[in-house]
C-alpha cells in the first residue's frame, strides 16, 4: 500500500496547499532529496517550469520512483490524488504537477535557507530559457496529433500530445497543406523545445514567422538560366565523375539519369534547388550532402488509378555538382541497390541492376538511359577508360 504524504506537521511549517504534506523543516534525507512515487493513469509529463504551459523535458510513468528536492507554486492541476497549485521540484532540476505524486517524506518550500545549504556543493543550474511565447491548446477530433521534429508530415515524430493539450509556441514555418479539425493550413507551429506541430489542430493567437537558418535555407530568388545540351554536359561531368571515385556509380549512367529526370536541368526542381534525381527528404533529414529540404506540391495516385493533391518534400543542394554526388550517396547507401555495385565499371549492366531493383516503374526506363548514354556518346566520361 502506498504511503500518503499527508501528515500532521510539527513545528514552524509554511504550508503551500491543503493536505499536500509540504514544510520547511529540513532532516538530513532531504538533502539528497524526498523519495516520492507517481501515480498516474498514463503518463505524467516533465515540464521545465511549473505550468502546464511550459516545454515537456521528460514522462514519467505510473509507479515509477522520482527524487523531489523541493516545491513551488505554479498552475493548478487537477491530478490523480489532488487538486493542487504545489508542483515538485525534481532533483534534475525539472517540474511535476504535486497532484501525481505520494511522497515517503515532507517536500520543503523551494528557495528557503536550508534549501540554499543544500545547493551549495551542488553543480550550477544550465541558464533558462527565455519564456517568450505564445499560449496554444490542441483541438483534434482525430485523436492524438503527432509533434514532429521538423515541419512536415515526412518528419520523424517525437511525441503525441491529445486533445485539449496546452503548448508553449514560438513561431511558425510553411510546409505541407494539412485538414485538421481546426482548419486546413500549410502553416507549422514551432514549439519552444524546437519541435513542430500543425497548425491545423491548434488554437491560439497569431505566431510570428520564425527566422531563416541554415536548415530550412530560402529559396533562390530566380531558376537557373536554362542550359544548351552541350552547356549542361560541360556542367555535369565533374560532379558524375566525382560520384564515380567516391561511391562508384558510372559517370555516364549518373549524367543520363539526370537528362532523363530533369529534362536537362529545365524542371522546377532542377532549375530552383539544383535537384536533378528527385530525391527526396526521408523522415524530414536530407543528408550530409544536401543543404535542405524545399515542399512542392504534387499530384498521388493510388492502384485503382484515382489520382489527388499531395505534397512532398525534396532535397536542395547548392551546386549541380552536390546533387549529382549525392545521387551516387544514395545509391551505395540504399541496400536494394546494392547488386549493382559489382558492376561499377559496366555502365549497361549498372543501370540494369539499378532498375531491375525497382529505381523506377517506367517500364522503358532502362532503354531511356542507355539510349541517352548511346546518342550522346556518355560513355566517354567514364574514368576508368
Amino acid at each position: 500500500m502506498r504511503h500518503s504524504s499527508r501528515r500532521l506537521l510539527t513545528g514552524t511549517l509554511l504550508v503551500l496547499a491543503a493536505g499536500a504534506g509540504l514544510g520547511t523543516v529540513a532532516t538530513p534525507a532531504l538533502a539528497a532529496g524526498v523519495s516520492a512515487i507517481v501515480d498516474v493513469n498514463s503518463q505524467l509529463k516533465v515540464r521545465s517550469a511549473p505550468s502546464l504551459a511550459a516545454p515537456v523535458v521528460g514522462t514519467l510513468y505510473d509507479g515509477e520512483r522520482v527524487s523531489v528536492s523541493c516545491a513551488v507554486t505554479g498552475q493548478t492541476v487537477r491530478g490523480k490524488l489532488r487538486t493542487t497549485a504545489v508542483w515538485d521540484r525534481l532533483a534534475t532540476g525539472e517540474y511535476v504537477s504535486h497532484g501525481y505524486l505520494s511522497a515517503v517524506g515532507r517536500i520543503p518550500e523551494c528557495g528557503t535557507a536550508s534549501q540554499a545549504a543544500a545547493r551549495v556543493k551542488a553543480k550550477p543550474a544550465p541558464a533558462k530559457k527565455s519564456t517568450t511565447y505564445v499560449a496554444g491548446r490542441v483541438r483534434s477530433a482525430d485523436g492524438s496529433v503527432n509533434v514532429r521534429a521538423t515541419p512536415s508530415t515526412q518528419g520523424a515524430v517525437a511525441r503525441k500530445v491529445a486533445n485539449g493539450a496546452s503548448l508553449a509556441l514560438s513561431c511558425a514555418v510553411q510546409g505541407p497543406k494539412v485538414s485538421g479539425t481546426v482548419r486546413t493550413t500549410a502553416q507549422w507551429d514551432r514549439l519552444t523545445d524546437g519541435r513542430y506541430i500543425s497548425h491545423a489542430y491548434v488554437v491560439s493567437n497569431a505566431l510570428k514567422t520564425c527566422p531563416t537558418t541554415p536548415s530550412t535555407p530560402a529559396v533562390p530568388a530566380t531558376p537557373a538560366p536554362a542550359m544548351t545540351p552541350d552547356q549542361f554536359l560541360a556542367a555535369a561531368v565533374p560532379g558524375a565523375q566525382q560520384g564515380w571515385r567516391q561511391y562508384g556509380v558510372p559517370a555516364s549512367v549518373t549524367i543520363a539519369q539526370a537528362i532523363l529526370e530533369s529534362g536537362w536541368g529545365k524542371s522546377g526542381l532542377a532549375s530552383v534547388d539544383r535537384n536533378y534525381f528527385g530525391i527526396k527528404c526521408q523522415s524530414g533529414s536530407y543528408g550530409a550532402i544536401a543543404n535542405g529540404c524545399h515542399v512542392y506540391k504534387t499530384t498521388e495516385c493510388d492502384k485503382a488509378g484515382t489520382c489527388f493533391p499531395a505534397s512532398d518534400a525534396f532535397r536542395t543542394y547548392a551546386s549541380m555538382s552536390h546533387s549529382f554526388r549525392d545521387h551516387g550517396s544514395f545509391l551505395r547507401v540504399n541496400k536494394r541497390y546494392a547488386p549493382a555495385f559489382a558492376y561499377t565499371r559496366d555502365a549497361n549492366q549498372f543501370i540494369w541492376q539499378v532498375w531491375k531493383a525497382g529505381y523506377a516503374t517506367d517500364p522503358k526506363y532502362y532503354t531511356k538511359v542507355t539510349g541517352l548514354m548511346a546518342s550522346y556518346d556518355l560513355y566517354s566520361y567514364d574514368t576508368w577508360k
